[in-house]
């Protein structure tokens, strides 16, 4: 039995190698004892596997893969359903053996027999689950397929399909309500008064409604429009909100950030334990301030789209998301952002050069870090002036990007940051220079729970913040 677990498995089956076995003993014997009839036993025994090989090598059948996953996209630590429908399109006989190819992370792939005792129409169908620890883009198969002849003497395997990605997107957290959600701009709840002029009734007014209450009927359109119409006291806007994601691989490579990815991880994504908990706040602010009507700005910290570099970002140019269709699109672009931009030495053997060069592309990646948080985004920012909140989420910071950014508070209604803190320096020079221009500031590590983070912009913070803002906007002067 040692020997025979030590023969090439994909070449003959054990009946194969048995047959050439006997074959061999057979020759042996029709030389040593001179009989023709051994001679040709030993020939049919020694030709009947080769043929067999070579027949399965030339005529091997195709076959027609179907892949659905149930969610398209799913959540970390959520399971998805793979189904699979395996067809063949040309004629065969044999046995199958498939088995589906899956990342490491994902455990033993499943191994299923073709044609499946259920099949139907020609079609055999599979289904099995799938669940991962973190987010990233992953292929799915290919499926293949080891076969053999009718007389189970030879193997063959080969890949019959490509495979499918299968997105995993963070998971949001629940966040508290806090005072952040009602920071909602000029532009979010404008109060339209009424006017004298009669110009102005069939704007500010509308139809009278099961429920509305007698003292907003408009007697004057209700007698021009033969019907009671009401007056509309309030004109409601969506309100919005700016998300600043800082992505540099320098705010994220040192203390407590330590890059980890590249080829050693089945995801490929150059990340870091304070920059998944970046990733996880910005998918679970988005999601809180989506169910509450917000449109959505992403950015990155030099004014471009948050997910102009991310492989998985369904339209990477966008910046502005609105509904769930919009909050799906932030989702799938936080399955695959990863740290980009220049790196120190220390990080250059996380990622080969040609790893990186289809990722690092666009004028913010070129520019040095010096560069971050400078016109390029208060441009952007102030064309969006005042309409709602603006939250940025940061890794580390030196002094002179803190005084590049904290002027941008004045374009928010508010200014709201979270800083993951890099244990192996102070930040309390870099905090004081932001809440002194008007944020509202937050100092985090990798192993702050997010609810503490988020309830920390509680309304007191939110007056105070609100009131450094102004003096900012009336002229105080940042620190230098």
């Amino acid at each position: 039995m040692a020997l025979v677990d030590r023969l090439p498995k994909h070449l003959f089956t054990t009946r194969g190698w048995g047959l050439l076995a006997a074959g061999a003993i057979s020759l042996g014997c029709a030389y040593v004892m001179g009989r023709r009839d051994l001679l040709s036993l030993a020939v049919l025994l020694l030709v009947l596997p080769l043929v067999a090989l070579a027949g399965v090598r030339v005529l091997k059948p195709k076959f027609q893969v179907y892949r659905e996953f149930n969610p398209s996209t799913v959540e970390t630590a959520s399971t998805t359903t793979v189904r699979l429908a395996v067809a063949r399109s040309s004629y065969s006989t044999g046995h199958v053996i498939m088995e589906e190819q899956l990342p490491p992370r994902f455990g033993e792939p499943p191994a299923f027999r073709f044609p499946a005792r259920s099949a139907s129409g020609g079609t055999s169908r599979y289904e099995y689950h799938l669940r991962s620890g973190k987010r990233g883009q992953f292929r799915i198969g290919p499926v293949t397929a080891e076969f053999s002849d009718p007389f189970g003497l030879s193997l063959r395997r080969h890949s019959i399909d490509d495979g499918d990605i299968l997105t995993v997107t963070p998971a949001a957290v629940e966040l508290p309500v806090t005072g952040l959600a009602g920071a909602r701009g000029n532009d979010g709840v404008t109060a339209t008064r009424i006017r004298a002029n009669p110009s102005d009734d069939d704007i500010m007014t509308r139809e009278y409604r099961h429920g509305d209450p007698m003292r907003r009927v408009h007697w004057a359109a209700t007698a021009r429009h033969g019907q009671l119409m009401v007056r509309q006291e309030e004109s409601v806007t969506t309100p919005e909100a700016t998300l600043v994601l800082d992505q540099r691989f320098t705010a994220f490579a040192g203390g407590t950030g330590s890059v980890f990815g590249g080829h050693d991880d089945d995801s490929d994504l150059v990340t870091s334990p304070s920059f998944e908990w970046i990733v996880t706040a910005a998918m679970s602010i988005t999601s809180h301030l989506a169910e509450r009507n917000y449109s959505l700005r992403v950015l990155d910290a030099f004014g471009s789209p948050a997910f102009s570099r991310s492989r998985s970002a369904p339209e990477p140019d966008a910046e502005e998301f609105a509904g769930a269709g919009g909050l799906q699109a932030i989702a799938e672009g936080l399955a695959a952002i990863e740290l980009s931009g220049p790196r120190h030495a220390r990080g250059e053997h996380h990622r080969t050069d040609h790893s990186t060069e289809h990722r690092e592309t666009g004028t913010s990646t070129a520019d040095s870090a010096d560069s971050a948080f400078d016109d390029r985004l208060m441009d952007k920012l102030a064309a969006h002036r005042l309409r709602g909140p603006l939250l940025a989420l940061l890794g580390s910071l030196t002094p002179a990007e803190a005084r590049a950014l904290a002027p941008a508070a004045a374009y928010g209604a508010n200014a709201f940051a979270l800083v993951v803190a890099d244990a192996s320096r102070s930040n309390e020079e870099v905090l004081e220079i932001l809440r002194l221009a008007g944020w509202r500031v937050a100092a985090v590590t990798p192993k702050t729970h997010l609810t503490a983070a988020w309830s920390s912009f509680d309304e007191g913070g939110i007056v105070a913040a609100a009131g450094a803002a102004m003096d900012v906007r009336r002229g105080a002067a940042v620190p230098r």
